[in-house]
């Protein structure tokens, strides 16, 4: 955990930034409760889940904890309901109908859940996310529904070990969050960067790092 806040803190340094500016997000998909439990320990509070009936079992486990817990994976219209219910963010919004299925679900007594619209920067037909020139269509219906708050964009480029090309593609995410905001939305959040590229994605603009593999290790295969 210190070896990837003191990444960031350089990273954040050698970008001319603030290292409290970047929020490191541990993601905890796959290892059990106790590497949460061990991670808060260490410090961290905010936790990443991908598979939904795994995450809220967690969020159940470690309820005493005061944990923020962040969904980022992809999105089926039959798991709405329990993201709304257990999650505090959901970094992966690309469609209006599960927008709409979130604002829908979200308890009132848990307050706004926070959005993100995730964005396929890099054109992969494999990869989720709403093409760019979607995204302000999609921000538009986000931004009017009950219930959610639009916080910014995140992304998943292709892996790569060419900086150049991370930092194009996180390059990319900060423009197009940049051109919403003069379009009034008041956006804050940059979602971008992963254990292999976080630097690239600080020196570009992010305010939030996923990191799981630098946390926690190799994930075990199913």
């Amino acid at each position: 955990m210190q070896v990837v806040r003191a990444r960031i803190a350089a990273a954040a340094r050698a970008a001319g930034r603030e290292p409290d500016a970047i929020r490191l997000l541990a993601v905890s998909k796959t290892f059990a409760a106790q590497a949460v439990r061990a991670a808060h320990a260490a410090g961290q509070r905010e936790f990443g889940e991908n598979y939904v009936q795994e995450g809220v079992e967690k969020i159940a486990t470690l309820s005493a904890l005061p944990l923020a817990w962040h969904f980022i994976g992809p999105i089926q219209s039959n798991k709405t309901r329990p993201i709304a219910e257990h999650f505090d963010w959901v970094h992966s919004v690309a469609r209006e109908k599960i927008a709409l299925r979130l604002s829908q679900a979200r308890p009132e007594g848990l307050g706004s859940l926070d959005i993100c619209l995730q964005v396929n920067v890099s054109g992969e037909a494999s990869k989720s996310g709403v093409p760019p020139e979607e995204v302000q269509a999609l921000a538009e219906a986000v931004r009017a529904l009950p219930r959610l708050r639009l916080r910014g964009l995140m992304a998943v480029p292709e892996p790569s070990d060419d900086v150049e090309l991370q930092r194009r593609r996180f390059r990319d995410l900060r423009l197009l969050l940049e051109q919403l905001n003069r379009a009034g939305f008041g956006l804050d959040t940059l979602s971008m960067g992963m254990s292999q590229d976080l630097e690239a994605a600080i020196m570009e603009g992010a305010t939030i790092v996923r990191v799981g593999t630098a946390i926690f290790g190799e994930r075990k295969q199913a």
